[in-house]
């Protein structure tokens, strides 16, 4: 067996060569059993999901992420629930912030279909990933406060049309 075949004059050994791939195979287990086999849970919610039930899944995923594994967090929509995206993304930036202390977002929220997915990944998260984080929950919240802006206005012009019509049935039954 050649050992050194760039020295002058080249060193060889003799050896036996089923101990030899032996002693090498050996070698290559023990590299398999030292890396690090990295798995990918998945953990799915619902836009209406409860509160104990949230809490009850974000507490496994971060059972997971603290034992070393990759999530992947599903929001599976349903029906007339695909219409409201804004309900699914407030969950996963829920999820993203209170599982910061043991992860970070690797994959940001994104729309598949009829499922939205995210990939969590042990480790802290960077600056850079909390504000983009705080980003998305600020428009988050601009969107929902004026979708209220605009459900409040809707619910003062159905008074006032409703005080107009019991206005006019009054006139009415005084003619």
């Amino acid at each position: 067996m050649e050992v050194a075949n760039q020295a002058d004059p080249p060193v060889c050994r003799v050896m036996d060569y089923g101990k030899f791939k032996y002693e090498q195979s050996q070698k290559a287990k023990e590299s398999r059993k030292k890396a690090t086999h990295i798995l990918v849970k998945e953990m799915k919610y619902r836009p209406k999901i409860g509160s104990g039930d949230f809490e009850t899944k974000t507490r496994r995923v971060e059972k997971f992420l603290s034992e070393g594994s990759k999530v992947k967090v599903t929001i599976m929509f349903r029906g007339r629930e695909i219409q409201y995206p804004q309900l699914g993304r407030k969950i996963l930036d829920d999820i993203a912030e209170s599982i910061s202390h043991v992860g970070r977002v690797e994959v940001y929220p994104e729309q598949e279909g009829r499922n939205m997915t995210m990939l969590l990944t042990p480790g802290k998260a960077t600056r850079r990933q909390r504000e983009a984080i705080e980003a998305l929950q600020a428009e988050a919240l601009e969107m929902e406060e004026a979708l209220e802006d605009v459900e409040s206005s809707l619910e003062v012009e159905e008074e006032q049309t409703s005080d107009e019509v019991t206005e006019e049935e009054q006139d009415l039954e005084t003619d």
